[in-house]
């Protein structure tokens, strides 16, 4: 954590331009879904019990969408526009299912900046180890404003 310590914002909307981009890749690890699990006491054997998992269509225990979210929302509040970022909208598919232990290569792009409502759109996507797409969509954002 970074308590205490005094952190540079983000850049502003008039320094961001559209067709920046930002690749990212995430290991999906067991102690990623115990902590989200925790945190959520969200409880879908789904998540987490493989002989549950093997009953159903997915085969196996699957990673919970709203963890490859806080992957990219995670991205925008870092990176693009980065820290003092403030995520407005979001629209997510997730068009198929990531497993335990999955290597995910994620791509955010700037594809449209709005200076006048200090808003900025980023177009996601994640692309698993078979080069398919497992999510893609928005993500809306207001970059940091400095106060003077």
């Amino acid at each position: 954590m970074l308590l205490g310590k005094k952190r540079e914002l983000g850049r502003k909307v008039e320094e961001i331009k559209i067709g920046e981009k930002l690749k990212l890749t995430e290991k999906i690890e067991d102690k990623d879904l115990l902590l989200y699990l925790g945190l959520t006491n969200d409880s879908n054997p789904l998540y987490i019990q493989h002989d549950f998992a093997a009953q159903t269509t997915f085969g196996k225990p699957v990673v919970p969408n709203i963890m490859l979210t806080g992957i990219l929302t995670s991205a925008v509040s870092k990176y693009v526009p980065g820290p003092g970022s403030y995520i407005t909208g979001q629209q997510l598919k997730f068009l198929k299912p990531i497993h335990h232990y999955a290597t995910i290569d994620f791509l955010l792009e700037v594809v449209e900046v709005n200076i006048d409502h200090n808003e900025v759109i980023v177009q996601v996507e994640g692309v698993d180890e078979n080069g398919e797409i497992a999510v893609q969509g928005q993500i809306t954002a207001n970059p940091p404003r400095i106060v003077e």
